[in-house]
């Protein structure tokens, strides 16, 4: 939103509309109070509309927010030349040229405010137009006018506009030029018209001289301050950009030279005067930012990063590269990170990275940052004595038939220590309990998976598959466990209540109920459905119905009977 209404301030302020420049930029300021570029933005409107004061007020909130940014003073010094404390604007100048010497309107501004000096110093001038000719106020007001506005584009009107600048005293050798005439008409606040017509002159061809009459109010005007004009108009401006520009490209190159040759104090020297002579590439700040990460400089890594991101928003500029730059600053987190905590902004940091840019390498920094947190947090809390004492508080809870206070004791003892085969265990017995089986069957196998000669983890295991009538598969649990412990008697129970069940479905002696709700659950059983889709298996049970002698040659053999077997327990099949 902010950055809409800058946009619009811009478009408004190319286009003389001061006033409404200011109400965009205003209307930004208040989406976005910490932006410099705002504050400056307006300065330039507000003294475009001669309001010095108020400019003066923007340009000091610029500097006080950005102190470093050379522009600020430039607004300023602006802003004190207008309000004619040439002193003061003086002093901004030199300032402003103390953070960036090479600034050409920062000097030429300097200029202006120092032959202000002199001439304020100096007798008047003779010339009775030298003062509608003197300091920026020309340019501000031949920009306001739209007539004059497009004969700023003519190279020839901005020489002939300079020299008279330099010396009023050469108006006498241009006055043939309607242009100037009409440019002189606009600074006096006259309007001088074509002999010839009797509208305003629109065209920038030469015509006869105006009428005397005219010219003789011009020694009328009232003598004015020096004012500033709110951009530099000059036509050298953009061709010094672009040598700018192409030189911070030059420094950039020779700064990834350096920098692939582990050359890292090099590399930094470049990228730094690339960013000085280019301030709107976020690229310089992260190339820097990645020098200082492989020097294990990681405030300083961070600092050029989030300088990127802000410049970089302040630009528009490409996703990827903020993208890049957050990303950046994530790795350096992540390198400074001590405890768990720490992961939390390099986290954040990451997932902002994947909002703007969906990276696959900054994806994989964040699931490997996510992890070491977790990990840490494990670390950090594990203590064998605390959660020996919240299984023993779980136990406690257990005998009393409290089993979800019991559940509660027993995670906790977990969280203290992960590799705890018996609070894996009883946590286990109370989900069975509580009647939540398939919680009671994860307990149970994590707990033979941490130790596979603990007993109680068979016991616990069988017994919730025999609460949910998978008695084949709590016989194998209960007589895996026996290979461990063949004398428990819990296991030994086990393995008799299973056979118990399974000849009742050998025998036929299942009600219809019964067997339709065995039948159903195996049904659900991947075993069992892999069993019945075998085209062998098929065959096999044909045979059995319909080929007793081919039926007892698949009975010698173990596989098959082992199917055979499991299908029985499963009241699939019955053997009468």
């Amino acid at each position: 939103m902010a950055e809409e209404a800058k946009a619009k301030g811009n478009a408004a302020f190319s286009a003389g509309d001061y006033a409404g420049a200011v109400k965009h930029f205003t209307e930004a300021i208040s989406l976005a109070p910490s932006n410099h570029v705002l504050y400056s933005n307006r300065s330039a409107a507000l003294a475009s509309l001669h309001n010095y004061a108020d400019a003066l007020a923007d340009a000091k909130k610029t500097v006080e927010i950005k102190p470093d940014w050379s522009k600020g003073y430039s607004r300023l010094g602006a802003a004190h030349l207008g309000l004619n404390q040439i002193q003061d604007a003086i002093a901004a100048y030199k300032k402003g040229l103390e953070i960036d010497p090479n600034n050409e309107a920062l000097k030429s501004g300097l200029a202006d405010a120092q032959a202000a000096a002199s001439r304020s110093r100096a007798a008047p001038p003779p010339n009775p137009f030298g003062d509608a000719f003197s300091g920026p106020e020309m340019w501000a007001k031949l920009t306001a006018d739209p007539t004059t506005r497009m004969y700023l584009q003519q190279p020839d009107f901005v020489k002939m506009m300079q020299e008279i600048q330099k010396n009023p005293n050469n108006l006498n050798m241009y006055l043939k030029d309607q242009r100037v005439m009409q440019a002189l008409g606009v600074l006096l606040n006259i309007k001088f018209r074509a002999p010839n017509a009797g509208e305003d002159m629109e065209v920038p061809e030469a015509e006869s001289p105006p009428p005397k009459q005219e010219r003789k109010a011009e020694p009328a005007k009232e003598e004015k301050v020096p004012e500033p004009e709110p951009e530099p108009m000059e036509v050298s401006e953009e061709k010094e950009a672009k040598e700018r520009k192409a030189q911070a490209v030059k420094e950039k190159e020779l700064g990834n030279e350096a920098y692939k040759k582990k050359d890292f104090e090099t590399a930094i020297a470049h990228y730094t005067k690339a960013m000085e002579l280019d301030d709107e590439d976020i690229s310089y700040l992260t190339n820097r930012a990645a020098v200082y990460l492989e020097m294990s400089k990681f405030e300083e890594c961070i600092k050029d990063c989030d300088k990127a991101v802000e410049r970089g928003r302040e630009l528009r500029s490409d996703f990827k590269m903020i993208a890049r730059a957050l990303t950046r600053k994530g790795t350096a987190l992540v390198k400074m990170a001590k405890c768990s905590k720490d992961y939390d902004i390099a986290i954040e940091t990451f997932q902002k990275a994947l909002t703007e840019h969906r990276n696959p390498d900054t994806l994989k920094k964040l699931n490997d940052a996510e992890r070491i947190k977790k990990e840490l947090e494990q670390q950090e809390y594990f203590d064998p004595k605390l959660a020996d004492e919240e299984r023993e508080k779980g136990n406690e809870y257990f005998k009393q038939q409290k089993y979800p206070e019991a559940v509660k004791h027993y995670t906790e003892s977990l969280r203290r220590n992960p590799k705890d085969p018996k609070a894996y265990s009883n946590r286990a017995a109370c989900y069975t309990k509580l009647g939540a089986l398939p919680e009671g069957l994860k307990d149970a196998e994590k707990c033979i998976e941490l130790d596979p000669t603990f007993s109680k983890g068979y016991t616990r295991k069988g017994a919730v598959q025999f609460f949910m009538k998978e008695y084949d598969k709590a016989l194998e649990t209960y007589q895996e466990g026996l290979r461990h412990d063949p004398q428990n008697q819990e296991l030994l129970d086990g393995v008799r209540r299973c056979v118990e069940q399974l000849n009742k479905a050998s025998r036929g002696d299942l009600s219809p109920e019964e067997l339709k709700e065995r039948q159903a659950k195996a049904m659900q059983d991947p075993e069992i459905q892999n069993i019945l889709s075998d085209p062998v298996m098929r065959q096999v049970l044909v045979d059995f119905q319909e080929n007793p002698k081919a039926a007892q040659e698949h009975m010698k053999n173990p596989m098959v009977m082992n199917k055979i077997q499991k299908l029985v327990n499963a009241g699939i099949v019955q053997i009468r």
